[in-house]
């Protein structure tokens, strides 16, 4: 049917040494109203939450490099993959996870973005879940 887009699929996960870069987030969608006298008023748009990972750990050079080579070959925000949060996996922080704890569906988020300091290197970066 014209104009339905089909689910992302993920046939690649992010390294373990990666996912470990990034802090978990979540963000409540909502509507607001201010009012003239300071009160305001709110509403839930959504009943969950959405989860994201901000990229918040200084990267070595060949971990940047190795983050920078993930990034191009999903074509940046283009194509979905798997991500492993280390908070969530079964036992906590296990490069080998069982039963799929912790993995969620994510892509990148905006473009790569990336500066230079004494022996290592920022990049912000943003992963948001999509299922």
């Amino acid at each position: 049917m014209p104009g339905n887009v089909a689910n992302a699929v993920a046939t690649e996960t992010m390294p373990w040494s990666l996912c470990r870069a990034f802090v978990h987030a979540r963000e409540y969608l909502i509507a607001q109203n201010e009012y003239r006298n300071g009160e305001s008023q709110r509403d839930l748009l959504v009943d969950t939450s959405r989860k994201h990972w901000i990229l918040a750990k200084r990267l070595a050079p060949a971990q940047l490099e190795e983050l920078r080579d993930f990034y191009e070959a999903r074509g940046g925000p283009l194509e979905a993959f798997y991500f492993y949060d280390p908070w969530e996996t079964d036992p906590k922080f296990d490069s080998t996870p069982s039963g799929g704890a912790g993995r969620y569906l994510v892509r990148f988020a905006g473009p790569w973005e990336q500066s230079a300091g004494a022996g290592r290197a920022d990049a912000n970066l943003l992963l948001i879940e999509l299922a």
